[in-house]
Parts: C-alpha cells; structure tokens; sequence
C-alpha cells in the first residue's frame, strides 16, 4: 500500500474560502516561493493578504504531505486563525485536554500539563493535533482560493540568479523573475545550496519511527486525550490522536547506530520496531501490535548547527532550510509557521526602518528577530534528545524535577506572538534608553 498522500479537489469541490483580501496598502513586490510545504505556504497566505503577488514552486509532482501528525500549539495557532484558517482547522483537529509523561515499563505518570481550555484561557489561542496531510488541505485550499497566489507543482528549482534589482529563477524548465525569493524548501534546500554552499549534518544516533493506526482497531479507552510521551533508557515513545480522533499518530526514537537513510517515505521493518519496544508497557505493546506493517517508516535524525546568516541580496531562507529542528520540542512547523508571520510583517515596516535600502533592511530585521528564538528552540530540542532517554539514576533525578516544574517549562514557546514582534521591535528602536 502507498504511503497516504493528498489531493486538494477542484475549486468546485471547496467550501467558502476565508477572507484573505490584503489589509493595509502598500508596495507589491513580486514574491517567489521555493517549497510548497506548511512553511512556504503559510508565507504565500501572509505575503498575498498584505498585498504582495506570490508565486510558489513545488518540486513534486502536487502539493500534499505523506502521512504523519503534527502539534500545533498556541504560537503559531495564532497565525492560522489570523488568516481566517479557525473553522477550517476546527473540522479537522483534534484539541488535547493536556500533555504527560509516563514512565516505559509500568505506566506510571511522571507529570503532567493541561490544554485544552486552560491553554485557550492562558494564550489566546488553542493547542491543536492534527494530520499533516490535513493541515495540507486547508493551506492549499485557500492559496487556491487567493488571486495573488499562484501554485506550480513539479516545478524544481534550477538556475538562481540575481542583481540589485531582481532575482530570477529556473524551474520546470521556465524561467520566473521576482523581487524577493524565499527559500522554504525543507532540510535538503536548494536555495540554501546555492548560497551556502553544501552542509554536512550531523547524525544523532537516533532513528525515529512513525506510523498511524485507526482509533477503531484498538480497545476502548487505551488513548486517553492527551499527548503522551513514555521515557525510557535509550528511547522514547509518543503518541496522540490526529484527524478529530480518528487515527492515533505514533512517532517512536530509537537510539541505534549503522542506519542514516534522511527518508520520511523509508518503510521499516515491523519486527525491529516490535523488537526495539520489547519489554515495555503493555498498552503500548496493544499499539504497536494494531499498525498496519505495511505502513510503518522509519528514518534517521540528522542535527544541523544554527545559520549565522539566513539572507543574501534579495534571497531568504524560511523553516528547515535556515533551522531544521530536531522533533523533541514539536516545533518544527510553529517555527516555519512564526517565520512566515515575521518577515510578513518585517516587509510591511521596511519603509519606517529604513528609507534607503527597505528590502535589505526588513531581511535583516526579520534575521535578528527570528534567529535567537529558533537557535534556542534547536538547542533545546537538542538537549531533550538526551534528557528523554536517561537511565538509571539520572533518570529518577530527571523525572522527580519534571513532576516539579510542570507547566512552567514551555510558556515561554507558547506565549510567543509573531504577530506583534517586528511592531514590538521597532517600538523598542525608537524608544530612548533611560
């Protein structure tokens, strides 16, 4: 069976769209998008509402996501509401009553976090599971539905070049002039390539498993409503449900060597991932033994250093292709999510933080603004790598500190409003020190 995949229906076939008219008048500069991911699209929808045409490229054949959950909390909840997204993302989320964490072998409960309505007390803005195809669906749909937006599937980006005036791009063959092009185009990017130059990323010695199982062939009540994490010597488990609680997603890290295929569409053997939770709690052994074998993947997780410069002339980077993070804090899309919002809004005060030079000055404002957050949110993804797979003693310290700073660790990821940072920014520019 082929992994799940996503076609958006015809125009026809859509419900009405949000409005995504541009609020505020201004400047329309001509935008190219590498990656018709959640990234690159979420910047389409942003650039489009505040005036700018955009055109978006995707390497693959159609614009869709292979089959995988994704969180999406509050900090970024925030973006997707505020272009007109909330109704959409009601009918296909599933809203958490809260977060724990267990212990692999017996079960019990490390700590716990609630969602769900405090989290939309505490924010603003809701906390959300959802199928990544299915946030797919809404984003593609309404760039659909937008005048300025244009998509062009199987069109992978060639040739780049550019002067004080334009950039130009090849793909599929034709060639596109702008004047701004966004690099969204994921951890292997092209347009990070051809400024750069090649990386060369770092294996964690984790491999990460994933797999979706329908909510209908487990028992009763073994998922509670609520992201769970089980810590265990040498590896983790999670699991949460995804499309309004049909399918239960499963993500499984493994600390193991020997195996670095950087592949989300890699299928794994069933049996290695049977062996590698061996001994571990029952309901999880239930889990494990209702997914589909045909449809478990695997893949290595690769560690890549913060970019010390994310632009050149009128070239950016956005999400993976400026900071791949590590899935340890679920902020990999938030992150692209935020950039999105950012360099909107850092391209709409260009003119206030610079007369001469708007573009070169808004990509700098948009760097300095993005770059510590998303540096901090790969360290720590990073670190937790470690922390979630203590053994022994270390692991009762880790545990006995989590269950005494619950809730505390994460509010400042969620209270983040990538809304009002650029604002925020020039605010504190133009206010004189005491």
């Amino acid at each position: 069976m082929a992994a799940p995949s996503l076609e958006v229906p015809p125009a026809a076939d859509r419900s009405p769209s949000p409005d995504l008219s541009p609020r505020r008048p201004g400047a329309r500069l001509p935008i190219l998008i590498a990656g018709g991911g959640i990234g690159g699209l979420t910047a389409a929808l942003s650039l489009a509402r505040a005036g700018h045409p955009v055109s978006v490229f995707e390497q693959a054949a159609g614009f869709g996501e292979i089959g995988a959950g994704i969180q999406l909390s509050p900090n970024c909840t925030r973006v997707l509401h505020d272009l007109g997204l909330e109704s959409a993302l009601r009918r296909i989320a599933f809203l958490p009553e809260g977060t724990e964490i267990r212990h692999w072998r017996n079960g019990r409960l490390i700590t716990t976090n609630p969602l769900g309505q405090q989290a939309l007390d505490q924010y603003g803005f809701p906390y959300y599971h959802v199928h990544r195809a299915d946030l797919m669906g809404v984003l593609v749909a309404a760039a659909r539905a937008h005048p300025d937006i244009t998509l062009h599937s199987g069109a992978r980006i060639g040739a780049i070049e550019q002067d004080e005036s334009r950039v130009v791009i090849e793909a599929g063959g034709i060639r596109h002039e702008g004047g701004l092009l966004i690099g969204a185009d994921g951890i292997h990017s092209v347009v990070r390539s051809h400024l750069f130059g090649a990386e060369a990323p770092r294996f964690t010695g984790n491999i990460a498993w994933r797999a979706l199982v329908p909510a209908g062939r487990l028992p009763a009540g073994l998922i509670r409503p609520v992201a769970t994490a089980w810590w265990g010597p040498g590896r983790h488990f999670v699991h949460y449900y995804v499309r309004a609680g049909e399918l239960v997603n499963c993500v499984c890290v493994v600390e193991k060597p020997g195996w670095q295929n950087e592949s989300w569409t890699e299928r794994g053997d069933h049996a290695e991932l049977t062996r590698d939770f061996a001994g571990w709690h029952p309901d999880l052994q239930t889990l494990i033994g209702a997914m589909d074998p045909q449809e478990c993947f695997k893949w290595a997780l690769f560690d890549r250093p913060p970019l010390p410069c994310w632009s050149v002339g009128r070239i950016t980077l956005l999400g993976d292709a400026c900071h791949p993070t590590l899935p340890f804090m679920a902020q990999g899309a938030a992150m692209a999510i935020e950039d999105a919002a950012v360099l909107t809004r850092c391209l709409a005060e260009g003119d206030a933080l610079a007369p001469a030079g708007a573009l070169a000055a808004a990509l700098a404002a948009y760097e300095s603004l993005r770059r510590p957050r998303t540096s901090r949110i790969q360290a720590g993804s990073r670190r937790n790598a470690m922390i979630f797979h203590l053994s022994g003693i270390k692991a009762w310290v880790r545990n006995w500190r989590a269950a005494r700073m619950r809730g505390s660790m994460l509010d400042w990821v969620y209270r983040y409003d990538p809304l009002r940072a650029a604002a925020r920014a020039r605010t504190d520019e133009r206010t004189p020190s005491p």
